[in-house]
């Protein structure tokens, strides 16, 4: 018998190489939980956690984005309130303008100071480690 395990997701944070200061893009949830996010999703039988941020930026965000790095892994089992999921957090980037789809009511491009309210799942945790990541290469 196999052991139950959380459900495996990923989330992309979206760079936006052709703007300056590279701002992100969050999507407006369409389903609950209510709130701003990351794009993301839960990854499909057979394919790779990569393919599917890949994946899961273009349908929510209409970007085409190439991955950078493995920003974390988030695994606290009250993340989700509908159910414990573990999430592999990338950084991308991507260009062009962004448009809310399948899940996401909108999308919409923000600087890190000016972050929306509220934020999803535990996306101000995940939001604020990545600041703490790019900072030093802000200056």
């Amino acid at each position: 018998m196999r052991p139950q395990t959380p459900a495996l997701t990923v989330d992309v944070i979206i760079e936006l190489a052709d703007r300056p200061g590279r701002p992100i893009v969050l999507i407006e949830r369409k389903h609950p939980p209510p709130g701003w996010a990351i794009p993301g999703g839960f990854v499909d039988l057979g394919e790779t956690v990569e393919q599917a941020a890949r994946r899961e930026a273009l349908e929510e965000t209409a970007l085409d984005v190439r991955l950078l790095r493995l920003l974390g892994v988030y695994s606290d089992p009250a993340r989700d309130p509908r159910g414990h999921t573990v999430s592999l957090v990338y950084v991308a980037e991507g260009r062009g303008e962004p448009e809310g789809r399948d899940d996401a009511r909108r999308a919409a491009v923000f600087d890190l100071a000016g972050l929306p309210r509220p934020l999803a799942f535990d996306h101000a945790r995940i939001l604020a480690d990545y600041r703490a990541t790019r900072e030093p290469q802000l200056r």
